[in-house]
């Protein structure tokens, strides 16, 4: 199995870590310190032994963070873990805030007083984020500190060692380009640009330039390194990784293109290029300030920009458009199996969520081709549906109940291509509410799997265009409406998404999630999810401008049985029908004819319901 299923989350522990946290900070006379849901590369997943918010709260979501004051301490989620987070975190030690509305910033202006220390780990935060603390403990009178070591790490008893996952090499027929060619095109952009140096810090980008994988975060395949590329081709990059990750072949193959270093020689490497006449870029959003520290105060200049590989990753290739299409017909045939075993069972009864994702899980392995999850599979039933990130467990799981709602959200990573969909499925007969919310999560899925827009145009700009029905009915999601998807990288890939605050421009070669919802707390959840890719722009006809549209990758039948089809247009309901006739094209020569039969069923027009 690549998912498990233990409680993983104690708050009872919560009061005991805090009170050693303050006595350490005591010891180092601090009267505060925040602690980051990041590591030291600023992943998103992380490995165990960078899970300091974790160990010290019981909170698993994937961003948040939370701040000890001597006397009192908060932990500040975004809206996917309101619900989550009461669960997960002793509420009578920590007060639960919303990471959007209270910052932790605005926060730490009020709570703090003059002359406070308050301290920070420069290695798990960016500059960007050291900017507003630093104004947050100005506007108090209080002191900004940057700590040595990370006092969490103090106190944290057998605290698991460092990944050290095998490295493999992701073959030009999956990755499209020669590493060679692709430094080649990140020099030019260098040279562009006046740089004479890059610092890369996230191990996503340098796993793609290279055409490296790794096994160091569940679910995500990347080696744990930083890296430092020369604009000057007579010089190689410099990849700075733990020796042990690599074998002969792949040694051999990354010393054509890169000269391989230890982690532990990164800061001489950084006090080298601070004492040189250079020009050194760092991507303030992604790197931890820690790099700033180390290249300020000699001859070196830091130019403040974005990692150029961020963007070129992000516009997929035609080798990473065509094996995720593949990938995700692979995946579309696994979950018509699955939904075809599901709607066969579910009514028998006697199946939970537990068993639902291991039968979902089976399916992909069958495929002969899945190298991990690209998650841990949402599998919710009534309640817990609305739980955005809900993950279950031996002590959560529900059985799947007759007249409610089941939400499942899951993917997988292939070799070509990374996956992510969820449907909703009705058992029973939903009420007329599910119906009416699950067709307005439908006509906001539509409506950007429709969407036509300028180049320029931000995932801020469409987002309305999924929330429209729902604000029509008083109702919305706290969630983003799409994230960017890796190709066999991170399921969640920057810099473009589909959000109420984005300012990224969506471009061609660009996949990206189609997910609205909604969520009512104590009873379901509801959510549609595809993976979209931005088409190239096309003249309209009489119009003045080309404009870009999605094509949808995601190969699953949307259940149409929730649907009420009086709140559908023509043209909506036309949108499902040639979206289940491709999905049908597509997955029934992979199938047996009981699936066959179930896929011809699930796919019929609206109309013929």
């Amino acid at each position: 199995m690549f998912q498990t299923f233990d409680a993983i989350s104690d708050p009872a522990r919560g009061k005991e870590r805090i009170a050693a946290l303050r006595a350490e900070l005591e010891q180092r006379g601090l009267e505060g310190f925040i602690i980051p849901h990041s590591d030291e590369y600023q992943n998103e997943s992380l490995p165990p032994s960078a899970q300091r918010l974790y160990w010290v709260t019981g909170f698993t979501g994937s961003a948040g963070c939370a701040i000890v004051l001597k006397d009192r301490a908060s932990i500040f989620v975004d809206g996917r873990y309101t619900l989550q987070v009461g669960e997960q975190v002793d509420t009578g030690v920590l007060t639960v805030r919303h990471l959007i509305e209270e910052p932790p910033y605005r926060w730490l202006e009020r709570e703090l007083a003059f002359g406070d220390r308050f301290g920070y780990d420069p290695r798990l935060h960016t500059s960007d984020n050291i900017t507003r603390l630093e104004k947050a403990c100005a506007s108090a009178g209080a002191r900004l500190v940057a700590c040595d070591t990370n006092p969490v790490d103090a106190i944290w008893s057998n605290r698991p060692a460092p990944p050290a996952g095998m490295v493999s090499l992701h073959a030009p027929e999956y990755a499209g380009e020669a590493a060679a060619d692709k430094l080649t095109r990140l020099r030019r952009e260098l040279e562009h640009d006046r740089v004479d140096m890059l610092v890369m810090t996230q191990p996503e980008s340098i796993a793609w330039l290279l055409n490296i994988r790794g096994a160091d975060i569940v679910h995500t395949p990347v080696p744990l390194c930083y890296a430092i590329v020369p604009a000057m081709a007579e010089e190689k990059p410099r990849l700075f990784i733990e020796p042990r990750k690599l074998d002969g072949k792949v040694r051999q193959e990354l010393g054509k293109v890169a000269t391989l270093h230890e982690e532990g020689e990164l800061a001489a490497a950084l006090a080298e290029l601070k004492a040189r006449d250079l020009t050194i870029r760092l991507d303030p959003m992604v790197a931890a300030h820690w790099f700033a520290q180390q290249l300020t105060g000699g001859l070196a200049r830091i130019q403040n920009g974005a990692d150029p590989c961020v963007m070129m990753k992000a516009r997929k290739n035609a080798t990473e458009i065509s094996g995720a299409r593949a990938a995700h017909i692979r995946d579309g045939a696994a979950m018509a199996r699955f939904l075809c075993w599901f709607d066969r069972e579910v009514p028998r009864g006697g199946i939970d969520e537990i068993t639902a994702v291991q039968r979902l899980e089976a399916y992909r392995v069958e495929t002969g081709q899945i190298k991990d999850l690209s998650f841990d599979t949402i599998s919710a039933s009534g309640p817990n549906g609305a739980i955005v990130h809900y993950r279950v467990t031996h002590a959560s799981n529900r059985q799947l109940r007759n007249n409610s709602l089941y939400l499942v959200d899951s993917g997988a990573q292939y070799l070509d291509g990374t996956t992510d969909v969820t449907r909703t499925i009705a058992i029973g007969q939903p009420s007329d509410e599910m119906r009416d919310r699950y067709t307005r999560v439908l006509k906001g899925h539509i409506a950007i799997a429709t969407a036509r827009f300028p180049i320029g145009t931000t995932g801020t700009q469409l987002d309305p265009f999924a929330r429209r029905a729902l604000w029509d009915a008083g109702i919305d999601y706290d969630h983003g409406t799409g994230h960017g998807v890796g190709s066999y990288l991170s399921v969640h890939e920057g810099p473009a998404r589909i959000a109420k605050t984005q300012s990224v421009a969506l471009e061609q070669g660009m996949i990206l999630s189609n997910e609205p919802g909604y969520y009512k707390a104590g009873e379901y959840g509801i959510r549609i999810e595809n993976l979209v890719l931005v088409r190239e722009p096309v003249e309209i006809k009489q119009g003045e401008y080309p404009l870009l549209s999605f094509e949808t990758l995601t190969m699953v039948p949307i259940d149409t049985r929730p649907i009420a089809p009086g709140l559908l247009t023509p043209q909506e309901i036309q949108w499902v029908d040639a979206y289940h006739e491709q999905v049908r094209d597509a997955l029934t020569i992979h199938l047996n004819q009981e699936e066959q039969d179930w896929l011809a069923r699930a796919t019929m027009p609206i109309g013929r319901h």
